[in-house]
């Protein structure tokens, strides 16, 4: 690839990602039926690319894709609609997510060196990862202090940014598996909706059962 498409490419990848991120804040600020709305959408198509790669791979993957796109969905909503500062909660998630992702990419473009797991994800490394685990750590610790969130919630930041990153080694694998370079084409400079939303998966299922925990306890 050269320069030019270089940057066009990380030009289309960051105004898709901007509107991406407008569209999630928008819809969790408005919060019930909106928000819900746009949960439902993602796991629906989450679910669609998901059954489209697995596709002749037997019902116990199409069960699993059900499962993986229904349960983030779910965690997202008791999130934003039955925890203390819901919205609050809920934007936690997306700051672990979203800076463990952008450290990441920019961190390992800039410093590359030892691969992650390269018979999965050759473009990963090891950089990228602590990158990412880092500027998790930062952008949730600042959250947390700014609106007054529970003391755990700075020491679970590393632990759900590293869970995004395996989430994303995952998703990569099942599309070695399924020898596809992306989950579909919907998002331009992304790819799929299961690509962008991987790393999201187990950081909302993990903050969710947290909540629920800490409603019981």
């Amino acid at each position: 690839m050269s320069e030019q498409q270089g940057a066009s490419e990380l030009t289309k990848r960051v105004v898709a990602g901007v509107a991406m991120v407008v569209v999630a804040l928008a819809a969790a600020w408005a919060g019930g039926t909106v928000f819900a709305i746009l949960c439902a959408a993602a796991a629906t198509l989450m679910f669609y690319e998901w059954s489209r790669m697995v596709r002749g791979w037997g019902f116990a993957w199409q069960a699993a894709g059900f499962v993986y796109a229904l349960i983030p969905a779910l965690s997202l909503l008791w999130i934003r609609e039955r925890a203390h500062d819901g919205f609050a909660q809920l934007m936690w998630v997306f700051l672990v997510t979203w800076s463990a992702d952008i450290g990441a990419y920019f961190t390992g473009r800039a410093l590359g060196g030892p691969k992650l797991a390269p018979s999965i994800s050759p473009n990963k490394t090891v950089s990228g990862l602590v990158g990412g685990l880092v500027a998790a750590t930062l952008v949730a610790g600042l959250w947390v202090a700014a609106n007054h969130l529970q003391a755990r919630w700075y020491l679970l930041a590393p632990l759900f940014a590293f869970a995004s990153a395996m989430g994303d080694l995952f998703e990569s694998g099942l599309k070695r598996k399924a020898g596809v370079k992306d989950s579909g084409t919907i998002l331009p400079g992304h790819g799929g909706v299961l690509d962008r939303l991987d790393g999201l998966v187990p950081v909302a299922a993990l903050a969710g059962l947290t909540v629920l925990l800490g409603a019981a306890a």
